[in-house]
């Protein structure tokens, strides 16, 4: 009976590996990116591969980036990062309903590992889904992160000293990319990012705020602005 479970859980956990196996293969340019970013940063080959072991947040990760070649603080590094992951709390809770019963450090674990990725790959398999199938999804996709994380701070090494300096732009071009695309999609995604800007803008020009606390401030009044102008909307069209 042992037995037969064990091949269960094996076979389901291959499963995952096999379904998170595009992800991983799609991490490998994002990952080598932020690795070779890394290094012209300053970071050394642990400190990126340690930060993407523990972070293990792509977007947070390019702006912890950002934020330590500004010199920004650790604790406005830390909020930050939390404040653009809070998302995934509703994640791992939708999930909780449509994975197995587990130990409870299973489901801690596994919601480790869930990123926007390996959420919707989950997500859209049909019927109930099995602990060792999450663990095979985002088994894959980590270790792709990680590894290619450090192959990137590789590459970058030996890199000419005028090329890794010049790489900082491409951090810039790097938050373009993952900002248009929404932009395109949404009035109020663009509406965010503008109003962001303009509150970031005002805090840091005026000297009311470090630069890491200026954007920290930014995210959480644009977040509860739009938010309101949203309910407020609602509102207004129930009655």
């Amino acid at each position: 009976m042992g037995t037969t479970a064990l091949r269960s859980a094996s076979s389901h956990f291959r499963e995952g590996i096999q379904a998170g196996l595009s992800i991983a293969i799609g991490y490998f340019p994002i990952a080598l990116t932020f690795g070779l970013l890394a290094k012209t940063t300053g970071l050394s080959m642990s400190e990126t591969v340690l930060m993407s072991m523990i972070v293990y947040a792509g977007a947070s990760q390019y702006i912890a980036l950002n934020l330590i070649s500004l010199g920004t603080g650790v604790s406005e590094i830390v909020l930050t990062t939390f404040i653009v992951n809070i998302r995934h709390f509703l994640m791992t809770t939708s999930l909780s309903q449509k994975v197995e019963q587990d130990s409870l450090w299973a489901k801690i674990t596994y919601a480790f590992g869930i990123t926007d990725e390996t959420f919707s790959v989950i997500a859209t398999k049909e019927g109930k889904v099995t602990t060792g199938y999450v663990f095979g999804v985002v088994g894959i996709s980590y270790c792709s992160w990680v590894f290619f994380s450090g192959v990137g701070h590789l590459f970058g090494a030996g890199l000419p000293q005028t090329l890794q300096e010049s790489m900082s732009v491409a951090l810039y071009a790097m938050f373009v990319g993952l900002l248009f695309p929404s932009l395109k999609g949404s009035k109020k995604v663009a509406f965010l990012a503008v109003t962001a800007a303009a509150f970031n803008s005002i805090f840091t020009l005026s000297g009311l705020l470090s630069t890491g606390w200026a954007i920290v401030a930014a995210t959480l009044l644009s977040a509860t602005l739009v938010e309101w102008i949203e309910w407020v909307k609602k509102k207004g069209g129930g009655e």
